[in-house]
Order: structure tokens, then C-alpha cells, then sequence
């Protein structure tokens, strides 16, 4: 069982029995009925929330709110009955489906969630470690640098991130991952 833990915010107890059921087969899942639940339930543990945006009490729109000001990193993803308006042009969420969603949907949703929390961490080492060659290349001679053991390991590591940065990019582009994307529409 992975250890990514996942938040069910749900207030129909019926859906949040059968998502939580569903995936409780793979990650450790948690279920909250209301934002505040949700709000108590969420930590540092949780790597993905799917959350309802109608919700007795503090509503899903107040409760990405504050998720995102306790961890910008979480995965969110939407998955209400509510029809996407504007409104969701300023939302922080990572997705939005619209009920019902199956099974599978709900595992293709979690898992491109989990792929890209692992891109997304990617990238940002990549520019990190560009960061570094810029400010290096900047104040040393290049020929200093091309003798300097650590300049040459962050080259080579560059080159690795960029590698799998690519290799990550090219996942989002496989015709099943594309397929899996489209029917969750």
C-alpha cells in the first residue's frame, strides 16, 4: 500500500463510503463530511485531496483556500456536482471533475495527481540547480569552473534532472494517459 494519504471531503456519506472504499484498495485514505472535519483531517500526511465544493457549513471553495495556504504543494482535485463556471478561472485546484465519476476514473485521476506532484517537485529541482549554474557562470572564469569538481556534479546533475524531466513530460503525453484524461471530462 502506498503511503501518499488521501482526504475524501464528501458530505454524502454514500460517495464518501464508496470513494474511500474504492481507494483504501491502494492508499491510506481519510473521510471528512464537512470543511471543518476536512480542515481537522488535513496534515502534512495528505498528498492528495478530493474535495466536493458543496459542503455544509464552510463550503469546498473555502476549504481550497485554506489548504493552499497551509500546503501550496498538495494535489486538489474537485470532484463535485457543481458545473464549472467562470468562477473556477481563480481556484487553486489541480482538477475538476464533475459527478458521478467511476472507479477507474477515480484511479486515473489520483494517479496523474501523484505523477504530477513528482514532475512539478522535479522541475523545480531542475530550476533550482539552474539557478546555481547561473550564479556560478557568473562570478567565476569558465576555466575555473571547468576544473571545479562540484561545478562539474551539478552540470551532471542538470543533465539528469533535465533526462527525467523529459521522460516525466513525455508520460503526460502517452495516448493511454491522454485517453484516461479525456474520459474524466
Amino acid at each position: 500500500m502506498s503511503q501518499d494519504v488521501i482526504l475524501v471531503v464528501e458530505d454524502e456519506p454514500d460517495l464518501a463510503d464508496l470513494y474511500s472504499g474504492w481507494l483504501s484498495e491502494k492508499y491510506p485514505v481519510r473521510v471528512a463530511h464537512d470543511g471543518s472535519e476536512a480542515m481537522q483531517k488535513f496534515d502534512e500526511d495528505v498528498e492528495i485531496v478530493l474535495l466536493d465544493r458543496q459542503l455544509p457549513g464552510m463550503d469546498g471553495d473555502a476549504v481550497l483556500s485554506l489548504i493552499r495556504d497551509r500546503d501550496p504543494e498538495c494535489q486538489v482535485a474537485m470532484v463535485t456536482a457543481v458545473e464549472p463556471d467562470v468562477d473556477v478561472v481563480d481556484m487553486g485546484f489541480d482538477a475538476y471533475i464533475t459527478k458521478p465519476i467511476r472507479e477507474e476514473d477515480i484511479f486515473e485521476l489520483v494517479d496523474h495527481l501523484l505523477h504530477r506532484r513528482v514532475y512539478d517537485d522535479n522541475v523545480r529541482k531542475l530550476f533550482a540547480a539552474l539557478s546555481k549554474q547561473i550564479a556560478l557562470e557568473n562570478e567565476h572564469d569558465p576555466e575555473e569552473l571547468a576544473e571545479d569538481p562540484q561545478y562539474q556534479y551539478l552540470l551532471a546533475r542538470i543533465e539528469k534532472l533535465r533526462e527525467e524531466t523529459s521522460d516525466l513530460a513525455e508520460q503526460f503525453d502517452d495516448e493511454n494517459f491522454q485517453t484516461a484524461l479525456s474520459s474524466l471530462k
